[in-house]
């Protein structure tokens, strides 16, 4: 085993000037790291591992384990700021990835590999016995994986924009999300070629995606871009986009949800792709768990490695204190929420918190307002020409609120607006719309968004949703969609904007229109206005 080297003046220094920076209280002691320790599992596979070591006594351990490395960020922002502030930090990568030997398959491995991880711990002299797991996105899911049959050593979790259902991650809309897992297994398959060459791996993803719709199957010309079987898996993701397949079993870790007793800090971002997953995180835990507590911030996906760290890195801090070291201090509010548009934090006693509604109807000429009216709006989708994707819920790092004017301005987006606000709105729970609809092929997607126009007309989604429909041709149904939670003040001299289409790609694989390989239908979609409404949560009292 690599002996322990002691951490320099320069990474104290450097440790020093990030805490300053996000508001840590001051170092404890000094710290040591052991690098690439061989921790072995049942099928005989080693997974590399850094412990980060503080001199002393350790006031608990802390364990990530991640596909993506063990080097910047995580090593600062995490390895060695924990290690300064007196706990031991294992930064383990997972199989397959940065020198672990054994297969990468990504998600179904994490259960048992975690559980072996725990196993060699027990073995460890230093390892007093108190456990807590952090990270996000896949190590969020990898703490799920380990949450099923939680170790007795576990004291708590961290999960910042964690999946607990790569199903639904994947197929959850009913449609594929191309380009958030086609580029992240592209970027992910190339890990054990270094990191260079996994960015490359990631923009020839996107160029491909670029030109795949012109085929007749884009999902299978975009993925030609892994051939050489760095990333496999993605064809078999492509084999099964069923639900109920049971080839997703072991991708699901909702049994956890409901067994789960120890303390669990869950971190979101309004603007990241499992959002939904963490909000039903939460108030699922939130019935029978009430050591659980949410962050959400004005963050996307990617944010949460390193913008969010003002935030994030010192609540993880007071968390740990708490929950691993023992430390007495005041609890934390159960939800603390960034209220955008106020720009202001809000802490609550749940989510969502208790409020009012107020319906906006669609109505003639492209207005949403307090009355309903009749009437017919539509427009037509063309596979051919795709509707694109703009900004919104997702992994790239063109998400989030990007102004939506120009894809407003296409004939193939229907857009209804409210007048000038002459006061501030607040909206803050889960929005509803619900709509007539009738189409003229079997197969259709509807994409829905909630948009804030500011004064100068730009238009930046707040929450939405895309949903693939298998609807009667020229039949009029009527279609529900919970929009995503969000919590939003729509200030003075703002507008309201709701906004459908009918696809949104490369974010989601294109609804062909027809049941036909290889050709297209466009589709036509009429949206009756006299009983289509958008119902919005206000708030009993103004934050």
């Amino acid at each position: 085993m690599a002996a322990s080297r002691p951490a320099g003046p320069l990474a104290r220094g450097l440790g020093a000037l990030h805490g300053k920076v996000v508001g840590l209280p001051p170092a404890r002691t000094r710290y040591g790291v052991r690098r690439a320790v061989r921790v072995p599992t049942r099928d005989d596979a080693e997974l590399l591992t850094d412990h980060y070591m503080p001199e002393g006594e350790a006031r608990g351990t802390v364990l990530i384990r991640s596909p993506y490395g063990r080097g910047v960020p995580v090593n600062w922002m995490q390895g060695r700021m924990l290690a300064a502030r007196g706990y031991d930090v294992l930064l383990q990568s997972v199989r397959g990835t940065a020198g672990s030997t054994g297969t990468l398959r990504p998600f179904v491995q994490e259960a048992e590999d975690a559980q072996d991880t725990v196993a060699w711990l027990r073995t460890q002299r230093w390892f007093d016995g108190r456990l807590a797991t952090f990270g996000g996105s896949y190590s969020g899911w990898a703490q799920w994986a380990l949450l099923q049959d939680p170790p007795p050593e576990l004291r708590g979790a961290v999960i910042a924009v964690g999946p607990h259902d790569i199903q639904k991650a994947i197929y959850g809309t009913g449609a594929l999300a191309l380009s958030d897992f086609l580029t992240w297994s592209a970027t992910v398959g190339a890990q054990g070629d270094g990191g260079l060459r996994g960015i490359r791996a990631q923009l020839a993803a996107r160029r491909q995606l670029a030109t795949a719709w012109e085929e007749p199957t884009p999902e299978a010309a975009a993925a030609s871009v892994l051939a050489g079987g760095a990333a496999d898996w993605f064809d078999e993701w492509l084999d099964h986009p069923a639900a109920d397949d049971p080839f997703w079993t072991d991708y699901r870790a909702d049994p956890a949800l409901d067994h789960v007793d120890v303390p669990v800090l869950l971190v979101g971002g309004w603007h990241d792709v499992f959002l939904d997953q963490t909000v039903h995180q939460y108030q699922t835990l939130r019935r029978h768990n009430q050591s659980v507590t949410l962050t959400i911030g004005p963050w996307t996906h990617m944010d949460t490695a390193a913008k969010a760290a003002q935030v994030v890195d010192p609540q993880l801090l007071r968390w740990l204190d708490r929950h691993l070291a023992g430390d007495e201090a005041a609890a934390e509010a159960p939800v603390r929420i960034y209220h955008t548009g106020a720009k202001t934090w809000l802490e609550l006693p749940d989510w969502p918190p208790p409020g009012t509604e107020r319906v906006l109807w669609l109505r003639r000429g492209g207005g949403l307002g307090m009355r309903a009216d009749g009437g017919v709006a539509g427009f037509r989708y063309d596979p051919a020409d795709p509707t694109p994707s703009v900004g919104g819920r997702h992994i790239a790092t063109k998400s989030a609120t990007v102004d939506n004017q120009s894809l407003e301005q296409r004939a193939d987006v229907l857009t209804f607006t409210t007048e000038v606000l002459t006061d501030p709105f607040d909206v803050i729970g889960t929005p509803t719309v619900e709509f007539e609809l009738t189409v003229d092929h079997l197969h259709a997607d509807v994409f829905v968004r909630l948009c804030d126009v500011d004064r100068r007309g730009h238009s930046h989604v707040i929450t939405e949703r895309f949903a693939r429909l298998r609807r009667t041709p020229r039949e009029v149904t009527t279609v529900r969609l919970e929009l995503g939670a969000c919590a939003h003040r729509f200030t003075t001299g703002h507008r309201l904007r709701l906004q459908f289409s009918g696809g949104a790609y490369p974010r989601f694989a294109r609804n062909p229109g027809t049941d036909t390989p290889g050709s297209f239908a466009p589709v036509e979609f009429r949206i009756g206005l006299g009983t289509s409404s958008l119902t919005l949560p206000v708030p009993k009292e103004t934050p």
